[in-house]
């Protein structure tokens, strides 16, 4: 297989609902010809049974007609007599002969009596009556053109020791035929049954597998362009679930995708102009050395805003992974001091830790000092040389909050709502926030807490984030 061959799949091109429907229908029809074979071989052996108990019963009311009436008949030297009392007060089935057999004068003589007259010439075969009297066994089979015939006898001892017997004999046939029309009665309705079934389960595995067809379309519909298409969810059960499942997953798709376009239009929007910028005096750059040396100078600083503006994209595009932040225990006391030295560098301007809190919070330490470090970079922005700029913290009833405050021109009240949105830009009062404080909300929210800020005789920006309370924290299990 080549790099550029596709892969091959695997499994059948056979639809699910066929599958589940031919599935279904194995299923059934080895139910069903399990108990039709059952069924056939209970109503044999019932037959048998019947056809035993039959032969049985004629034999043993012989043995008893000998023994008891025989003698009083006067029959018990004459077999012929004895056959004849007997059998004149029978009455045999259709398919039954009962047969007297014994040695004459002149040889094997017998007396059948039967309502068929092709039954009762059957039985009459010297041939047929040789082998029963002959044979070792008192019970027995024999083939003819009748059918099967189930045989039994009975030996009858006269005074003169005379040889005799009494012979029962059934033909099978039709008990056989009966369980036959049974059997096939009976695999008919299975047959009528599967097609019925056959419908049932195609019109089921249709109404089942219905949502994943849902599932399929909707799918195949989706584009970049369009993911706002949902499944309807009925139900609580598995298909529901996977609706559900997908539903999410489609949301996700859909924030991500919008997150990027977001991201894409930002930066097209904020590099545009420096780009401008650059371009404009790369193509008027003429052969004076200083005003190259300012070209050069005026594009660097550009470059580096060009740089800061990507940097703070890639940021803002992880806010909704889940490892931007990452809380750990620490200590607000090493917090605060770790972001007053660092916020000193940003400018010359007299910085005042006006308040230290003290206690250990679950937080992500990088993300809260890069946010309060933006709020300071913003005061030194809009701040004069040698303005005053406070910093602190306070923690107290499950609050742990950060605050920036300056002293420069303040904010335009109309913009405050919206000075925290990506690329929002203040009044003449007070100039553009860019995207600085769009990540400080980002790094605020990620720790569920708020950002606030006031216009008084200058700006000040709070931070606000839940923490457990010491009484709560005593109750977390140790890891």
């Amino acid at each position: 297989m080549t790099r550029s061959d596709p892969p091959r799949r695997r499994g059948t091109r056979v639809p699910a609902r066929v599958r589940i429907m031919a599935w279904l229908l194995l299923v059934l029809v080895v139910v069903l010809g399990t108990v039709v074979l059952l069924v056939r071989q209970h109503l044999h052996n019932q037959a048998t049974d019947r056809v035993t108990t039959s032969l049985e019963q004629e034999v043993g009311e012989f043995a008893r007609f000998a023994a008891e009436g025989g003698t009083a008949a006067g029959a018990s030297t004459e077999p012929e007599k004895l056959f004849r009392a007997y059998l004149s007060n029978q009455y045999p089935d259709t398919s039954e002969a009962l047969i007297g057999v014994w040695r004459g004068a002149d040889g094997p003589r017998s007396l059948p009596q039967a309502q068929d007259d092709g039954i009762k010439r059957i039985v009459g075969e010297q041939a047929l009556l040789r082998r029963i009297t002959t044979s070792s066994e008192s019970f027995g089979t024999e083939r003819t053109e009748a059918g099967p015939m189930r045989w039994a006898r009975v030996r009858a001892l006269t005074g003169d020791e005379q040889r005799a017997w009494f012979v029962v004999a059934r033909f099978t046939s039709g008990d056989g035929a009966q369980v036959d029309r049974i059997v096939r009665t009976l695999v008919l309705v299975s047959g009528i049954g599967v097609v019925l079934a056959a419908v049932a389960s195609w019109l089921v595995a249709g109404a089942i597998l219905a949502p994943v067809r849902q599932v399929r379309r909707t799918a195949a519909e989706i584009g970049e362009r369009d993911l706002t298409q949902r499944i309807p969810v009925e139900g609580r059960d598995d298909i529901a679930a996977l609706a559900e499942q997908f539903n999410g997953m489609l949301d996700r798709l859909q924030e991500a995708f919008a997150a990027q376009r977001e991201f894409v239009d930002d930066a097209s929007h904020e590099l545009r102009t420096p780009i401008t910028i650059v371009r404009g005096n790369l193509e008027l750059l003429g052969p004076d050395p200083e005003e190259r040396d300012e070209v050069v100078r005026l594009c660097t600083d550009e470059l580096d805003r060009m740089g800061r503006i990507v940097e703070d994209l890639l940021v803002l595009a992880k806010v909704d992974r889940p490892d931007f932040v990452t809380p750990e225990r620490t200590s607000v006391l090493e917090l605060i001091s770790d972001i007053d030295a660092k916020v000193r560098t940003l400018g010359d301007r007299r910085w005042i830790l006006e308040h230290i809190a003290d206690g250990e919070v679950p937080v992500d330490p990088q993300r809260l000092t890069q946010a309060v470090v933006q709020l300071a970079q913003n005061a030194v922005q809009h701040t004069a040389k040698g303005s005053a700029i406070r910093l602190g913290c306070s923690l107290a009833e499950g609050r742990l909050t950060l605050w920036v405050s300056d002293n420069g021109p303040g904010i335009d009240p109309t913009q405050l709502a919206r000075i925290f949105e990506r690329f929002a830009h203040g009044s003449e009062r007070r100039g553009g926030a860019g995207l600085g404080l769009s990540i400080v909300r980002a790094i605020v929210d990620a720790h569920h807490g708020q950002v606030r800020v006031r216009s008084e005789g200058g700006a000040v920006f709070e931070i606000e984030i839940p923490v457990p309370t010491p009484d709560e924290r005593s109750e977390e299990p140790c890891s």
